[in-house]
């Protein structure tokens, strides 16, 4: 396994034929909607207002590698309907807002990944890597996802680990989405702190050429607060990462 420091890259525009995808994956801020496993600590009320502020956070990031030219940028969300996920995305300046639809993480990261390549087609856009990513991590940033698109041009797969055994980062090289590889979504049991280590294993089996960004910690219970709120009022502390 390579693991890639986060320095810093150079931001410069892409050539059109360099053009990846982020799609950014959310559910609703909305009580009983999000964060279940953090609403049993804290309450509905206070895990939706954290919700809120983490995907605010990411939409900031992803739209900023999209104004500079850098990739497309989408979000797929979950708990609202079409139109009113439309009026939503309009008001956070969001071009392309789609529904993740039903089934477990596997078939839904699957049909995003399979749905963005295929769109490509009509537009005669030369199919390039795409990424997905979550909206549980206040220290995200435009410069690891620059990395992980570089990492694109080279590597066949490239993956964000994230502490409790999963990952919050997934970007596949068009080698493996032309193509759709069956295997990062299926036999893995999601939810799980087994998911990146049979990622891995499956990658390995299938002589596939991946590489790891650094392991951060997301956001879904009481325990994964304490780097970032103040637990008795609940808000941002001063030195932490800023949403």
């Amino acid at each position: 396994m390579n693991i890639v420091s986060c320095k810093t890259v150079p931001t410069k525009k892409f050539n059109p034929s360099d053009l990846a995808t982020v799609i950014l994956m959310t559910r609703w801020p909305a009580i009983y909607r999000c964060k279940s496993r953090l609403s049993k600590d804290i309450g509905a009320l206070k895990a939706a207002a954290i919700q809120r502020k983490l995907t605010n956070h990411t939409i900031n990031v992803v739209q900023k590698i999209q104004k500079e030219g850098l990739a497309d940028v989408k979000v797929a969300i979950d708990g609202i309907g079409i139109k009113a996920a439309n009026k939503w995305a309009k008001s956070n300046n969001i071009s392309t807002v789609v529904l993740q639809g039903a089934g477990n993480l596997g078939t839904k990261m699957k049909r995003q990944f399979l749905k963005t390549h295929s769109d490509k087609a009509p537009s005669h856009q030369i199919r390039n890597s795409i990424l997905l990513i979550g909206t549980d991590l206040p220290s995200i940033s435009h410069v690891e996802l620059i990395q992980a698109i570089e990492i694109l041009k080279y590597k066949d797969m490239v993956l964000g680990p994230s502490s409790d055994g999963g990952y919050w980062l997934i970007g596949l090289s068009d080698k493996l989405l032309n193509p759709l590889s069956s295997w990062p979504f299926s036999g893995i049991s999601w939810g799980t702190d087994k998911v990146l280590q049979t990622t891995i294993r499956f990658a390995s089996s299938n002589q596939i050429d991946y590489q790891l960004l650094q392991t951060k910690n997301d956001i879904d219970n009481i325990e994964d607060l304490s780097l970032w709120l103040d637990y008795k009022k609940f808000q941002i502390s001063p030195s932490s990462y800023q949403l």
